[in-house]
């Protein structure tokens, strides 16, 4: 398939109820408003192709943008490649759900994300915490330093509630994932949660979101789910 014809299909799957939600969440155009589930039948007859996906991405077309990442050669992509796929992710949907999952497939992903959290930049920020949360959420507990995830869960604590708003998502989602899919830092992550206490943030025009890492901790505790690993980070 070529890089025509897929967009013609991304095109024929769009529905104008989920471009307006995905403009709601802040995507722009261009769109077509393909749900991510009808995707799958065009993933299945490409699979992997990173030539294609490269093409996809630099449309600018967030469905596009979003199957680049669907079909993507992680292994493939250098440390260059994701900076450049960082720099065109202009919401979160692609900083966290495309080039994060992404990234969390490789074995520079912890260096990346490493930058990227002491970048300063907004969805660069939430993109780094977002892989770590992608990566504990898959990878076994010994990939990674005990150490170093105990300081984190520190830098979180002390920073989270003075950072970007989206850095917060991620950084929440940080302490939930580390209580719950890394089970050596659970009882840290869960004195972290507690001490950070409920997280507002802003939104435009909108009512402020509170967000309750402690409760979500809880709750996987509640169902014996503490150690949980995903088989895959891409579905």
């Amino acid at each position: 398939m070529d890089l025509q014809t897929v967009m013609q299909e991304l095109e024929a799957l769009g529905k104008e109820r989920t471009k307006k939600m995905y403009i709601s969440n802040g995507a722009h155009e261009p769109l077509f408003g393909v749900a991510t589930g009808a995707m799958k039948p065009i993933a299945k007859k490409i699979k992997i192709n990173q030539p294609l996906a490269e093409k996809l991405y630099a449309t600018g077309n967030y469905d596009a943008m979003y199957f680049a990442g669907v079909i993507a050669d992680p292994k493939a992509m250098t440390e260059a490649d994701f900076e450049r796929w960082i720099d065109g992710a202009y919401f979160f949907m692609l900083s966290d759900y495309v080039v994060a999952v992404t990234l969390a497939e490789t074995d520079i992903a912890q260096d990346v994300a490493d930058k990227w959290i002491a970048s300063g930049e907004e969805l660069k920020m939430s993109a780094g915490w977002s892989c770590y949360c992608w990566l504990l959420g898959n990878r076994p507990d010994s990939a990674f330093s005990e150490s170093k995830i105990s300081d984190m869960l520190d830098q979180v604590k002390n920073t989270i509630h003075d950072s970007p708003e989206r850095t917060k998502y991620a950084m929440n989602n940080f302490i939930y994932t580390v209580g719950t899919s890394y089970v050596p830092q659970h009882d840290k992550a869960v004195e972290i949660a507690e001490a950070v206490g409920p997280v507002e943030v802003k939104k435009d025009s909108k009512k402020s979101t509170f967000l309750v890492a402690s409760e979500r901790i809880q709750k996987e505790v509640d169902k014996e789910r503490i150690g949980f690993k995903r088989k895959y980070v891409r579905c």
